[in-house]
């Protein structure tokens, strides 16, 4: 009997992870392009982080996806960490090598700023200060990528304030601290305005920084993505603002790792949206 090659299996391990569009995102790609390979959401707790990426290669595995709350824990795990993921402090694109060795990478920053690319082509990220809301492993991708592209000063704050500190300690001068009860002044002359919290989503609680000071003339977008059009979001179009849904940096995120895992480079299109949004 001839030897078959294997199909080459990803996925997505988080805890939970029943909420992932992930799946829907590379099934949609997969059916696509007429590749066949599989992609699997795989709820791992903690504990068992290590003994699942010791296994998943023997199983066929060529590669997964990382969320929370195993994006930091992982490049303690990771044979091989790129310099992005390391200064982000977090990893969400692994790869296994044929060597058994494990790559880590992480393609938030790159996928916020193709989404911004895409969605505002005319941004132009030297205009004027960024005001980043929000302190966590999603705001540190941004920050790497906003000073990366030449923005001039960014703003942060957080609810707790030392988070906010640290990230400037990592990232250097360009960063101002701004406790969160003088959020709405990081607002004032600011050309690119960022909601990295989970302020805003279904089931949490409203983002509710006074935008008062916000420039017309300012681009306005929110990680979050559900719902799609967040009150932010809502709010900044009624002032005249260009505004970028949270979608997009879902999709070109998860583009690199498809590549990789699978040898095509698949397209970020309103197919791809809707098959993501209806799923």
């Amino acid at each position: 009997m001839t030897d078959l090659p294997r199909i080459p299996l990803a996925g997505v391990i988080g805890h939970p992870i029943a909420h992932s569009r992930s799946p829907a995102l590379h099934g949609f790609w997969l059916k696509r392009y007429g590749i066949k390979g599989h992609y699997i959401p795989m709820d791992v707790a903690p504990q068992d982080l290590r003994q699942a990426l010791e296994i998943l290669p023997k199983l066929g595995f060529v590669g997964i996806n990382v969320t929370i709350p195993h994006k930091e824990a992982i490049l303690q795990i990771a044979d091989v960490i790129t310099d992005r993921a390391a200064l982000i402090g977090a990893a969400n694109t692994l790869i296994f090598r044929k060597d058994g060795r494990i790559h880590a990478d992480n393609t938030d920053g790159a996928g916020f700023m193709a989404n911004l690319r895409q969605n505002a082509p005319h941004w132009n990220p030297t205009a004027g200060p960024a005001a980043v809301f929000g302190a966590g492993g999603a705001a540190r991708a941004v920050i790497a990528a906003l000073i990366e592209v030449g923005v001039p000063e960014i703003r942060i704050a957080n609810r707790t304030r030392p988070r906010a500190e640290a990230m400037r300690v990592d990232f250097g001068a360009k960063l101002t601290v701004y406790d969160w009860v003088q959020a709405p002044n990081m607002l004032e002359g600011a050309a690119t305005v960022i909601n990295t919290t989970s302020l805003g989503m279904s089931g949490k609680s409203d983002f509710r920084v006074p935008l008062d000071a916000l420039e017309k003339t300012a681009l306005v977008t929110d990680l979050v993505y559900n719902p799609l059009k967040t009150h932010l979001l809502i709010e900044a179009e009624s002032k005249g603002c260009t505004v970028v849904d949270g979608l997009g940096m879902l999709l070109h995120q998860a583009a690199p790792g498809f590549e990789r895992w699978f040898g095509h480079r698949p397209e970020v299109d309103e197919a791809t949206r809707c098959a993501v949004l209806s799923a």
